[in-house]
């Protein structure tokens, strides 16, 4: 199993989405309960375009258990997945239970904020891509600001006379 498992990994890698995510497939009816496996798979229809399909696999690789690393891009996958489907609750919870998981990955809460948007939570939105950005920049036109930018970013709405 696990030398197939890395076949298939070497084929995406290789940009071989399709005939990675046949050999996934096949994995995945023989090895049904193997966490990595399932993440895999999921992460096999993803990149192919096919987030539907996908979602099954992210939540039985997440239920059935995965080493954090894993888990921690499954839960974003997933999150993220949910939100181009359209089910902004669901994905929403995902990344609230991502981000209590792996609360220092900025790219969990940068799809989230994504997800906030889809919610008309606009302000939580940039608040949070606002404090991501000060904490990730390293361009000093952006650092010179970053307590003005950490000050306003969650008082967007007010007006200052």
């Amino acid at each position: 199993m696990n030398k197939e498992l890395e076949k298939a990994i070497d084929l995406r890698k290789r940009g071989h989405y399709k005939e990675s995510n046949e050999l996934l497939m096949r994995l995945v009816e023989e090895f049904y309960n193997d966490a990595s496996i399932n993440y895999q798979c999921a992460w096999s229809f993803d990149i192919l375009g096919e987030e539907a399909k996908a979602v099954p696999f992210y939540e039985n690789a997440i239920k059935f258990g995965l080493p954090p690393t894993d888990l921690e891009g499954a839960l974003l996958g997933l999150g993220s997945t949910y939100r181009t489907l359209g089910e902004y609750e669901k994905s929403k919870s995902t990344f609230l239970k991502g981000m209590e998981l792996f609360p220092d990955n900025r790219a969990m809460q940068t799809f989230y904020s994504m997800t906030l948007y889809n919610l008309n939570e606009h302000s939580k939105a940039m608040e949070l891509l606002l404090k991501c950005l000060i904490s990730t920049t390293k361009d000093p036109n952006i650092s010179s600001y970053k307590k003005s930018i950490e000050f306003y970013s969650d008082k967007l709405d007010e007006i200052w006379n």
